[in-house]
């Protein structure tokens, strides 16, 4: 069966062995690639992988546009790309616009790292930017190593925007809130149409179980396979899925299929 990843992550070449070494040093987790392009690609293709969605972060204003020059150069040969803007940027909404203009599908949010949360009003014309240019808005949510004790993204500010912004595709990873399972299934499964999951490395912090409960609760057409690469081996995330007592029909939608809608092309023609 074709599998797309739908949440990797990777770094320039200058910066992967910094970046992996101090991420993986605070977060007690060993990484399953050397942070790079090439290693992600090749770890990708070991696990019978035909691709993957990478999600850069902008940590600071001022690296929100080397990182999305960056992002849509290294495209291709298995990799697609969604964008990055840091909230404080004073051309944020420009720089959305541009993610546009450069052939990326998204924009990626990581609240722990870039200190808001989702429903801040500071936000808001920055969603009604995404959604005006047809972007796919990517989350973190839930907890992180990085965060302090309370999350900055619930799943209360999901179901918050969601609502507020009904024109805007969202993603919040991690099945909605990674370690917040039981505010997921009563605040977001189900209830919102554009609204996704993805299934990033939840394969070490949630039971078979309630893992089941709540994509049947959301519906196995919103919810879209995904690793967090190199913080999980997909390996991890590929054999939970395929433990649980889900048909054929929703392991590929999951696997794939609603990344090619979600995204809206074939994958096998971009990939």
């Amino acid at each position: 069966m074709t599998i797309f990843d739908f949440h990797v992550h990777a770094f320039t070449d200058q910066l992967a062995e910094r970046a992996i070494s101090g991420l993986s040093d605070t977060s007690g987790i060993t990484p399953a690639t050397d942070g790079t392009v090439s290693g992600l690609r090749s770890l990708l293709r070991k696990r019978g992988i035909s691709g993957g969605l990478l999600l850069p972060i902008a940590t600071k204003p001022s690296q929100q546009t080397t990182i999305n020059n960056w992002a849509a150069e290294i495209m291709g040969d298995g990799l697609l790309c969604c964008g990055t803007v840091h909230p404080d940027a004073p051309d944020v909404l420009e720089e959305v616009s541009r993610i546009r203009s450069l052939g990326l599908y998204g924009v990626k949010f990581h609240p722990e790292y870039q200190f808001f949360s989702p429903d801040e009003h500071k936000m808001f014309p920055i969603y009604e930017r995404i959604a005006a240019e047809d972007l796919i808005a990517v989350f973190h949510a839930g907890w992180d190593p990085y965060g302090k004790e309370r999350p900055l993204a619930p799943p209360q500010s999901f179901a918050n925007i969601a609502g507020m912004f009904p024109k805007m595709k969202i993603v919040a990873a991690h099945m909605g809130g990674i370690k917040l399972w039981n505010d997921v299934e009563k605040l977001l499964a189900g209830r919102y149409d554009n609204l996704w999951f993805d299934t990033g490395v939840v394969s070490k912090y949630i039971s078979d179980e309630q893992f089941l409960r709540i994509i049947r609760k959301q519906g196995a057409e919103r919810v879209l396979f995904g690793s967090d690469c190199p913080w999980d081996d997909p390996d991890g995330e590929i054999s939970l899925l395929e433990r649980l007592p889900l048909t054929d029909a929703e392991l590929e939608r999951i696997f794939f299929r609603n990344a090619e809608e979600l995204l809206d092309l074939k994958l096998s023609e971009q990939i």
